[in-house]
This record gives C-alpha cells, sequence and structure tokens, in this order.
C-alpha cells in the first residue's frame, strides 16, 4: 500500500560514512521531488565509534527502532583500531542481518560509460547474491576453543535458508531478463571437496528444476573467480555462500570500476538494509574524497524496495531517474579521485542533482 511519507533509518556509522549518507539523503529527496511522497529520515547511533565511547556496537533500543522503519540506510561501519573482545572489528551490519534474518545481498556490478576498469572484455554487468546468515560466517558466535594453537569455526548450510536464497536469485534472473539481460543463474560452490557444498548444490538442483524456462549453471568458485577476469560478460547473476560471495562481490567492483561504484542490499522476508559495499576509509574523513556513488545507488535499490513491498510505482520511477542521473554524471564528469577526478563529494552530489529531471 502506498504512502504518503516513508520511514528511513539512517546509520551513518564510522569514517566517510556519514559523509556518504548526506549525499545519498541529498539526491533521493532531490529524486523523489515532487512525486506525491516523501522520504522521512531518523539517524541513529552506532559502530565502531560508538563502541569506542561506550562499550557498545548498537544499543537495543536502535536496533528495535531500525526494524519499525520501512527501510534502512547505512553508510559504512568499522574501524581498524577498533577490536572487540574477540578480536574482530566492530559490526552491526552483521547483528542487524541476524536480527531480522536478513539473508541474502544483492550486489551489482555495472561498468558504467565513461569509468576506466581495469578490464575491457565486453560488457560488464552482473548480480552477485550473496547469502549473508549462515556459511562460514555462522560460526563467528563460536566461543574460541581451548586449544592455544589452532581454532576453527563451521560452516553451516540449511535448505531453508538455501531455498529461499536460490529462489530470490531465479526471481532476480526473471526481473533481469525482462529488463534485456540474459537471465542466467550461475551458483559458485565448492562441492568438489565439501560434503556441505555438496548439499547446497543439490538444494540449488532441486530449486532449478522447478524454474525450467531460467537457465542455470554450476560452477567451481575458483574457476569463476579466473573467469569473471578473463570473460566478466559470461556473468548474470550469481549467487552463492556467504564467505565466497563477500570475496566475489569484491571481485565484481574491482573490474566494474572500484569499490566506490558498489551498492548493496541486505534483503529479509520483512526489513532490508541499503549500504554501499566500501568501508570506513578513515583516512578520507572530512577531506571531501570520498566518492557516494555506491551509496547513492544503494538508495536507488532502497526506492526500488519501497515500490515492490508498497506497490508504489512512484518510487520505481524515481529510482530508474536517479540510476540515469549518475550514469549522465559519471559519463561525462565531474568524478571522484579514486575513478581519476579531482571532484569533491560535493561537487559530484551536486552534479547528480542537477542531472534529475525533476531537480
Amino acid at each position: 500500500m502506498v504512502k504518503p511519507a516513508y520511514e528511513i533509518a539512517t546509520l551513518p556509522g564510522d569514517g566517510i560514512g556519514p559523509e556518504v549518507v548526506e549525499a545519498a539523503v541529498a539526491v533521493l529527496d532531490a529524486a523523489v521531488g515532487t512525486r506525491g511522497f516523501s522520504l522521512k529520515w531518523q539517524t541513529f547511533d552506532a559502530g565502531a565509534g560508538m563502541f569506542r565511547r561506550t562499550g557498545v556496537v548498537i544499543a537495543p533500543e536502535t536496533m528495535a527502532a531500525v526494524g519499525e522503519a520501512d527501510a534502512i540506510l547505512l553508510g559504512a561501519m568499522g574501524l581498524p583500531d577498533v577490536r572487540t573482545a574477540n578480536g574482530t572489528e566492530a559490526a552491526p551490519q552483521l547483528d542487524i542481518r541476524e536480527r531480522y534474518q536478513l539473508f541474502a545481498s544483492l550486489r551489482p556490478a555495472r561498468l558504467f560509460d565513461g569509468v576506466e576498469g581495469v578490464l575491457r572484455r565486453g560488457d560488464v554487468d552482473m548480480l552477485v547474491i550473496r547469502e549473508t546468515t549462515e556459511g562460514l560466517f555462522a560460526g563467528r558466535h563460536e566461543p574460541p576453543g581451548d586449544d592455544p594453537d589452532s581454532a576453527s569455526n563451521v560452516l553451516t548450510i540449511t535448505r531453508a535458508t538455501s531455498e529461499k536464497l536460490f529462489e530470490l536469485a531465479f526471481a532476480q534472473a526473471r526481473l533481469r531478463r525482462a529488463a534485456g539481460h540474459p537471465g542466467k543463474v550461475t551458483l559458485l560452490d565448492k562441492s568438489n571437496v565439501l560434503h556441505s557444498f555438496a548439499f547446497f548444490r543439490s538444494v540449488f538442483d532441486d530449486v532449478a528444476a522447478r524454474h525450467p524456462d531460467v537457465e542455470s549453471e554450476r560452477l567451481y568458485v575458483d574457476a569463476a573467480s579466473m573467469l569473471m577476469v578473463l570473460d566478466p560478460g559470461r556473468f548474470d547473476v550469481i549467487v552463492t555462500e556467504n564467505q565466497f560471495g563477500d570475496i566475489v562481490s569484491e571481485l565484481a567492483a574491482g573490474i566494474s570500476g572500484g569499490i566506490g561504484l558498489a551498492p548493496s542490499a541486505d534483503v529479509g522476508e520483512g526489513h532490508a538494509v541499503f549500504q554501499p559495499c566500501h568501508g570506513s576509509a578513515p583516512d578520507l574523513v572530512g577531506r571531501g574524497l570520498a566518492n557516494p556513488v555506491a551509496t547513492i545507488l544503494s538508495g536507488a535499490m532502497l526506492l526500488e524496495w519501497l515500490s515492490d513491498r508498497h506497490e508504489d510505482p512512484r518510487a520505481a520511477d524515481a529510482a530508474t531517474e536517479l540510476r540515469a542521473a549518475v550514469a549522465e554524471v559519471l559519463a561525462a564528469g565531474p568524478r571522484t579521485p579514486d575513478l581519476g577526478g579531482s571532484a569533491t563529494t560535493d561537487e559530484v552530489t551536486r552534479a547528480i542533482i542537477a542531472a534529475l529531471p525533476r531537480s
């Protein structure tokens, strides 16, 4: 059901997170314009900075409040020198994923015109879908063992979560096919070595059999990583386990121009978090050089989520125009230094707003 205003929780986080979130909020407000609805923003504190000050990564009341929002926009979380008791970085985004069962991360990778990618072997336009609640990351809460000379984590695969993941992958393939993409799903696993991945593949085969109209293939993750470099254009929708997806999505970002252009959406059945794939980049804080595009494109995914959840075509139209404006600016400039330009965060933000039809 459409709404006059959508409640959006923002978690700007650490490092350059507040800078890129501020940019994305400005662009999203401009993209929505006079379409008859608005985005109502509420900002919350969480992350490594908060942990350093208070000993808490995300407050219980914040965790509850973000779950009441229509969507969540996150900046960047974590600082290299801020560690929890077990030696890992403070990462409330993982806690949010687990609390709200955000079982999949959608990570598009597109090489835009005007962006000098490290490769030029045909078009690069793929979607990596990473499972986000199981796999190797499921072992992050395990207590350390008694042996001071070894450590291990358990890799967990369940049928229930894998089926949801694969159904989502096939649904995304159909959507992409309708938009002119091949509509092909590629599973990445290591089923030749680990029985957990053999099970993962068997569940994929079961789901694929329910979607005979969608082409699918299965590749070992090591071979697929090589093919992503040699022939990135062969991939459309990639789906894989949590740890593999974390790595492969970064590879996809690298071959499509860099992490500053990589958006993502962590989705569940009732909640979603939208965030850039990049980190907090403490060395760029306050210099005005952070690339806001990944967060802005994450905002476009947020608008699409609202459109789908609330059957609101106004939000989908705004997302389409926002992406077109980003593509126009990337093609002609200005661009931030990570893309070979000299523009500031604010200059790129204002250029994208100016490129919007209703700005």
